[in-house]
């Protein structure tokens, strides 16, 4: 994409291609309507007799007859609602990669089953759409505005026509606020709770958050860095709206980042640094941003990032800053951080 009409993405598209950070690299335009896709006719596995109602985190209250079972979602909450054995349609977002295996934010669905309405930003066929017959359409939110994240806005009222919305919050709160009301909205579809794959998880989960604690309370002189990258620029995360950084803040990891007055051009998001100035923050641990729309570490060129301390000892771990909100898959993501501050070597 050429630098001209980068500078015309919205807040929302830097956001989708950067995510949390604020990612500065424009995702492909063209789209992937075409692609492959099979349609899935499972629904939910467990769906509930008799009405449903769910008051999502826009205050809004959703009312069936009964408990969705053709369910479109944003493929991150789509796998979230999998793994508590809920199943949906169709999904948009990023679902396969150019490679065509399942993207990181598919987690566990067989994605060959699902109907793809839209695998990038700004795609999403709305006829695709209407075909499935939609019950309701469910997806998160990084805004304070309760906007639907990956719902174009060129398209938005067409969409909204065809069925309701839940939206969930994913915007300046603690990771285990989504955790929860994506677990309210799993046994609302019928899920079973009590599972012991579910438990299990949860368990797990509280255990790693545990540890993540005293990693932190034991080696309070470590810092980390959360950061992302684009061929241009390297963006440095603020701690204050994301919710996975939010959470590891609360629990006590000592995190490297821009001053308020530096992240306030970003709306409180990142700050970017072209990669001279890569060394601007120094720190133990650099987190960095997983998703395929970002460069991942091992591809990153410049020799800047490679004289960084932490990225010199080895010590860069991945960053999802797009959570599959089931307890699940948020436990690597607590226990690798933990890991990392219990070995690392003050380097900064």
């Amino acid at each position: 994409m050429s630098n001209v009409r980068a500078a015309h993405l919205s807040r929302r598209g830097i956001l989708a291609a950067g995510g949390a950070l604020g990612l500065g690299v424009a995702l492909a335009a063209c789209g992937d309507d075409d692609a492959k896709s099979g349609s899935s006719d499972k629904g939910t596995t467990a769906a509930r007799s008799g009405p449903w109602t769910f008051k999502d985190d826009r205050g809004t209250t959703v009312k069936l007859a009964k408990a969705p079972a053709d369910i479109v979602a944003f493929v991150g909450v789509a796998a979230a609602l999998y793994d508590y054995g809920v199943s949906v349609k169709g999904v948009f977002g990023p679902t396969r990669t150019k490679a065509g295996k399942a993207d990181v934010q598919a987690g566990d669905m067989d994605i060959s089953e699902l109907t793809v309405l839209g695998n990038e930003w700004g795609q999403f066929n709305v006829e695709k759409y209407a075909a499935l017959a939609p019950d309701v359409l469910i997806t998160t939110m990084f805004d304070g505005a309760g906007t639907l994240w990956y719902v174009p806005d060129e398209s938005k009222d067409k969409i909204a026509e065809l069925a309701p919305s839940v939206g969930i919050s994913a915007y300046d709160r603690q990771l285990t606020v989504p955790l929860q009301r994506v677990w309210a909205l799993a046994e609302s579809l019928g899920a079973d709770m009590t599972a012991g794959k579910v438990t299990d998880a949860k368990k797990r989960f509280e255990e790693a958050s545990a540890r993540l604690r005293a990693a932190a309370r034991a080696h309070p002189g470590i810092t980390v860095l959360a950061g992302s990258a684009a061929q241009d620029l390297f963006y440095v995360s603020g701690t204050d709206l994301s919710v996975d950084l939010e959470y590891f803040k609360a629990l006590g990891v000592n995190f490297v980042e821009p001053s308020a007055s530096v992240l306030k051009a970003s709306g409180g998001w990142y700050e970017s640094l072209s990669w001279e100035n890569v060394d601007k923050y120094r720190a133990d641990i650099i987190m960095m941003d997983d998703r395929t729309a970002t460069i991942q570490p091992a591809d990153i060129t410049q020799a800047t990032w490679k004289k960084l301390p932490a990225v010199k000892a080895g010590q860069v771990i991945a960053r999802s800053p797009e959570p599959i909100f089931s307890y699940d898959k948020c436990v690597a993501m607590v226990e690798n951080l933990a890991q990392a501050i219990e070995t690392a070597k003050k380097v900064s």
